[in-house]
């Protein structure tokens, strides 16, 4: 019983980890570039834009 809870705490972790990095990756994209095109497509990549952003253009 304590797998099944342990199980839907990591699947809730990794769905809100997903979100953020789609919405931090967005607002760095607009706030870069100040182009909704090229937010949608770093929202698509979420995490690794941000990982990018924050080693090469900082």
């Amino acid at each position: 019983m304590n797998g099944n809870r342990y199980y839907g705490v990591r699947v809730e972790g990794a769905k809100y980890g997903v979100s953020f990095g789609t919405a931090l990756a967005i607002a760095i994209s607009y706030t870069a570039n100040h182009s909704i095109l090229w937010a949608i497509v770093h929202g698509i990549l979420g995490w690794l834009y941000v990982i990018y952003y924050a080693l090469f253009r900082s």
